[in-house]
């Protein structure tokens, strides 16, 4: 079978794609043959040795969408989505034509997902899904998403909206604010921390219930721009792993900082949400994600590059099989 290979880290030069035997699944696992794997930002980093626990060496890839090829009985010929923390970490990931996942951790496909949208879901809607459980969104909560132009934002606002939750999206481009008023969302244009903080309060007078940074760079602005126990969610931080916070801000409001790591929660853990996730997509109380960048799966190596160099879409890659 292909598989992305690297056996060092530091350099995307390290990644191979080979031609290896399929892997055979233990007990409780099953073999899944991918149709499409998303390739996240997290997949590029590991190569380049930002997570000191990766073993070597490894496939790269969190994400995946497939049919089941070896496995229980009733499983056997299922499409299945899902993501999780060891993938492409501690175990070989989805960028390869097959990957063994925990059978405990297979979910059906919902129908309405085509394999590439599929693929394209795993991280980025389990990241909005974890943040906006663990921060109380539910109905009428008065929610802000930074970066609502991203993959996990996109999700944000989607699953928030599907949540009952009153949504603005934060961007820093006026096409992505147009285009995204034009779906439906209220938006604000980001300028500076003073000028959000204004916008926010046009829109909630008293402050948001919840601000979800998806960027890791406007935590000051976000907490000045909170309701009384608001909260702040944020995924991402400054290069250095430092920021400024106003702690006397966030005393007066009694506000929460609220950290969201995909990275948490393995396969058997992410299936739980990527169920209910799937529920949404099915019942069509949210509409599909929005399309990625469909890569061939020979390509690979030429796409990390890409996403190395500051490539903003979703690429997923497309393994030949038929689409359903």
């Amino acid at each position: 079978m292909r598989t992305l290979q690297f056996d060092r880290t530091g350099t995307l030069a390290s990644l191979k794609l080979l031609d290896l035997p399929e892997p055979v699944p233990a007990s409780a696992e099953s073999l899944v043959r991918v149709h499409a794997a998303g390739l996240n930002p997290s997949d590029v980093k590991n190569v380049l040795g930002r997570f000191p626990y990766t073993t070597l060496p490894r496939t790269p890839g969190r994400d995946f969408a497939g049919t089941v090829a070896a496995g229980p009985d009733e499983w056997i010929g299922r499409a299945v989505w899902g993501t999780g923390r060891e993938f492409g970490f501690t175990r070989d990931g989805s960028h390869a034509d097959y990957i063994t996942v925990p059978t405990a951790a297979l979910v059906e496909k919902p129908e309405c997902l085509s394999f590439a949208e599929a693929a394209a879901c795993g991280v980025p809607y389990v990241t909005a899904w974890d943040a906006l459980q663990r921060s109380g969104v539910g109905q009428d909560t008065r929610i802000v998403v930074i970066g609502a132009g991203g993959a996990v934002g996109a999700a944000a606002i989607a699953l928030a909206k599907a949540l009952g939750a009153k949504v603005v999206a934060a961007v820093r481009r006026s096409q992505q604010a147009d285009q995204l008023a034009g779906a439906g969302y209220r938006t604000v244009l980001m300028e500076s921390e003073d000028t959000f903080e204004r916008s926010v309060r046009e829109l909630f007078p008293d402050g948001a219930d919840v601000i979800f940074d998806t960027t890791g760079f406007w935590l000051p602005g976000a907490i000045k721009a909170l309701a009384p126990y608001g909260r702040v969610a944020i995924i991402a931080a400054p290069a250095d792993g430092h920021d400024r916070v106003p702690v006397l801000d966030l005393y007066r409001k009694a506000g929460m900082i609220i950290g969201v790591n995909s990275l948490l929660h393995d396969a058997t853990a992410a299936s739980h949400m990527i169920a209910q996730i799937g529920d949404a997509f099915q019942s069509g109380r949210i509409a599909p994600p929005p399309p990625a960048t469909a890569t061939p799966f020979d390509e690979a190596i030429a796409s990390y590059e890409a996403v190395n160099e500051g490539f903003a879409g979703k690429i997923v890659f497309t393994m030949g099989a038929k689409e359903t």
